[in-house]
């Protein structure tokens, strides 16, 4: 008799010595519908369970082949389950579910994170994610949404691990129940999967037919943990080796002196806005007439590529990496540079006598790491004077955050130089609504933009279409770069220098699978002394850099900056 077909029992029957009941059994006589419902019970947990087991950690691998599989977890569990007393049995089943249930959870964050920024789920630093996705939420979702989207999460969580755990503990009773038909289905299927696993036999690439998933699973988190202790000396090490510790500040930058240097990052600004993308010939469009506009202003561009340390997210990663000049690749890393007193390209500045400017109007609240970017000032959504409407997440406009920096700094003749770091954040997911540019006079407090986020599109009319994402995230680079190339006509002097770039390439919606993490980088200046200096380091001419344009770690800008402006 078959395992299944042992589960209706004489009604008042009782188990084996040992057992743990009849309750996962319908009893003689118990209605279809009861059947149904405890057939239903048992499958969902038969499901939830191999999901757990086999189920991979990215999206573009859940397929049906990838549960047509044998899980080794599996079998060596319900063994164990099998020789256990009842009490001890009970106890393993729930312990085993929740680890399960966990597992779970991993899983489908990896999902989330492959998805977003290229790369699975980091244990140990990554948790530093959830301040800023729910402030995303509540830009675009508004905060009455980002709290029932947090309570949402959480109670699924919740039902994950405590669902996974009766599924085990349901599963073991009836295993135990129907001990024979259990054992020798367990032994068939360590046959199988024995000689499975020697002949190699796969459903698909990379996913055997002998799974043992959940358990290297486990271990890659188990090493990935260790891994970084090792990570953190070599980081370490590399934060302790600067070329330019010894440098008399009166020598860095001599060949910038006098200039007001502005550090802009577009955010999401990838080389799938330039190149071979259905986005591209639009916002190629708008680069080479910048080019050809700027070039009539008397201004003149050179332009390259950076790798970013990050992908889909994670911006500060890479301004930390940029400013710096060390890999930034993790939370863990970011939270250990701040420890230390690397040199910063702000810290720089103000060594050689700049006045240093941060400018992050995304920020709502105290920002400590300032301190480490040693700026004199830091402009933020709250002391800019902005009294218009938010953008969904963005809380300005660009075109308002540049209005506003030329007020505070740059207008007063006489000024000091300055050199500023500016966050540009029109361009931050979700790409709508989109702000629409206006008159730079007519920019006042900000009010000018009333009425455009109802007039423009909400996220929920973009996301559903992916064709509308990929056109709503062009849309929005376009007006970033639109804003930054109005501006340098509207206010650029001889004494502007202009480094603007991608913090990262955006998520895996717009970019698809395996894009890279290639960004745009383009330094602008009036006075061709400054180009002079890049000129013969492969930049290529113009705000867009072409296919065979020269690619560098994000982490090596700090040090080639310095070397080509310094004595």
């Amino acid at each position: 008799m078959s395992l299944f077909g042992q589960l209706r029992r004489p009604a008042g029957a009782t188990g084996r010595s040992g057992d743990d009941g009849p309750a996962d059994a319908p009893a003689e006589g118990s209605s279809p519908r009861g059947v149904v419902a405890a057939w239903g019970a048992t499958v969902l947990a038969c499901l939830l369970v191999l999901f757990a087991l086999v189920a991979p950690n990215q999206l573009g691998n859940l397929t049906p082949g990838a549960f047509v599989r044998i899980p080794v977890e599996g079998l060596v569990g319900l063994a164990v389950l099998l020789v256990l007393p009842s009490r001890g049995r009970r106890v393993a089943a729930v312990v085993i579910g929740a680890l399960l249930g966990l597992l779970t959870l991993l899983k489908i964050i990896d999902m989330g994170f492959f998805a977003a920024v290229d790369r699975p789920f980091d244990l140990l630093s990554d948790w530093s994610f959830t301040g800023p996705a729910i402030d995303l939420l509540t830009g675009s979702a508004g905060r009455v949404g980002a709290v029932a989207a947090v309570i949402g999460v959480v109670a699924f969580a919740v039902a994950v691990v405590v669902f996974t755990a009766l599924a085990v503990l349901r599963l073991s009773r009836i295993a135990v129940r129907h001990r024979t038909a259990t054992t020798r289905t367990l032994a068939a299927l360590s046959v199988i999967w024995i000689a499975a696993a020697v002949l190699g036999i796969q459903v698909a690439p990379g996913q055997p037919f002998a799974s043992g998933s959940a358990a290297a699973y486990a271990f890659d988190d188990v090493r990935q943990v260790r891994a970084e202790v090792e990570n953190q000396r070599a980081f370490a090490r590399d934060v302790a080796a600067d070329p330019f510790r010894g440098t008399p500040g009166e020598d860095r930058l001599a060949a910038l002196r006098g200039k007001n240097v502005i550090l802009a990052f577009v955010e999401s600004y990838g080389r799938v806005a330039i190149q071979d993308s259905d986005i591209a010939p639009q916002v190629d469009a708008v680069l080479d007439a910048g080019t050809e506009q700027l070039r009539a202003a008397g201004f003149a561009a050179r332009s390259a590529f950076l790798t970013s340390p990050t992908f889909g997210g994670g911006s500060w990663l890479a301004h930390a990496t940029l400013q710096s000049g060390v890999w930034v690749d993790s939370q863990r890393r970011y939270n250990d540079l701040f420890a230390t007193d690397r040199m910063t390209l702000s810290s720089a500045f103000k060594s050689a006598g700049w006045r240093t400017v941060g400018d992050v109007p995304s920020n709502t609240q105290n920002w400590p790491e300032g301190k480490f970017y040693d700026f004199d000032r830091i402009y933020d959504a709250r002391n800019v004077g902005y009294q218009g409407p938010n953008f969904s997440y963005a809380t300005m406009p660009d075109q308002f955050t540049m209005a506003a920096f030329q007020r505070a700094e740059l207008a007063t003749p006489g000024h000091a130089p300055v050199m500023a770091e500016i966050d540009l954040v029109s361009s931050h997911w979700p790409w709508a609504p989109l702000p629409q540019p206006v008159d730079w006079d007519a920019i006042g407090n900000g009010s000018v933009f009333d009425g455009q986020p109802a007039a423009g599109k909400a996220p929920g009319e973009v996301w559903p279409d992916p064709a509308k994402v990929r056109a709503a995230y062009g849309e929005s680079i376009q007006y970033s770069l639109n804003t930054l190339i109005s501006y340098v006509r509207n206010y650029g002097d001889d004494d502007l220098v202009l480094v603007f770039l991608g913090d990262h390439q955006p998520n895996s919606a717009v970019t698809g699978d395996q894009a890279g993490r290639d960004v745009p980088i383009t330094i602008v200046a009036k006075d061709p002394a400054v180009l002079d200096r890049v000129s013969g380091r492969d930049w290529q001419d113009g705000l867009r850099p072409g296919p065979a344009a020269p690619v560098w770690a994000m982490s090596a800008f700090r040090d080639r900056f310095l070397a080509a402006f310094s004595h």
